[in-house]
């Protein structure tokens, strides 16, 4: 995301440390130093302050004892709940994306699969992942289902980078994305909402894995 020169300088801020969180250089548990931000960005603590205020008014920072403003950590259960409601709410794009879906969309959408199914792993794969789930999103024609899925992008950054850094995951969720692509174009809402909600839950189950591999911080047992 690059800085916009009409923002306020809070709001580049803001957008900066979404910006940290989603690639993962802001790790569940970091701690928010206003003196280390400010330091790190050459501006004031003002902007700085301002941004982590905004994030906690997202959920994703809280306050911790002795430790100050605190990026959030996801526990399983809250992490499921979440995919739960992505299951729900990306269904139902996909559900009515296909009674309204344009020709020209669909066009798009396919060109955003072919060049997934080409990237290299990383923030390019990522970011063409996020491009087609925004494309289909808009597809729907529904603006309170863009704006409750805004919120939800929101916490799920707290879990860093997407399923698609494992190379298996990354071409099975092409796989999906074609299912749903050819749901789409016959205009079979069922079909395309089955197709994503069972995407969403092969993500679930590769994020839940990667969780229970994962190190245990210095901190815990």
């Amino acid at each position: 995301m690059t800085d916009d020169p009409d923002l306020p300088q809070g709001q580049t801020t803001y957008r900066r440390l979404l910006d940290d969180i989603r690639t993962g250089a802001l790790a569940p548990g970091a701690r928010l130093r206003e003196t280390d931000l400010a330091a790190r960005m050459g501006i004031s603590r003002t902007p700085v302050r301002e941004a982590i205020r905004q994030l906690e008014a997202d959920g994703l920072v809280t306050h911790l004892p002795r430790q100050g403003a605190t990026l959030r950590r996801l526990d399983g259960p809250e992490v499921i709940e979440l995919y739960e409601m992505r299951a729900v709410l990306e269904g139902t794009a996909a559900r009515l994306a296909a009674r309204a879906v344009t020709e020209v969309e669909l066009v798009e959408l396919r060109a955003l699969n072919d060049a997934l199914a080409a990237a290299p792993l990383g923030p390019p794969a990522q970011d063409l992942n996020r491009q087609f789930h925004r494309a289909l999103l808009d597809a729907a024609r529904n603006r309170f289902l863009v704006k409750t899925m805004g919120a939800l992008h929101k916490t799920l950054l707290i879990l860093g980078p997407t399923t698609l850094t494992d190379p298996v995951r990354a071409t099975d969720a092409v796989h999906e994305h074609t299912a749903v692509l050819a749901a789409l174009a016959t205009g079979d809402g069922a079909a395309a909402e089955a197709a994503m909600r069972a995407h969403v839950q092969a993500a679930l189950a590769v994020r839940l894995r990667s969780m229970r591999n994962r190190p245990l911080p210095d901190d815990e047992d």
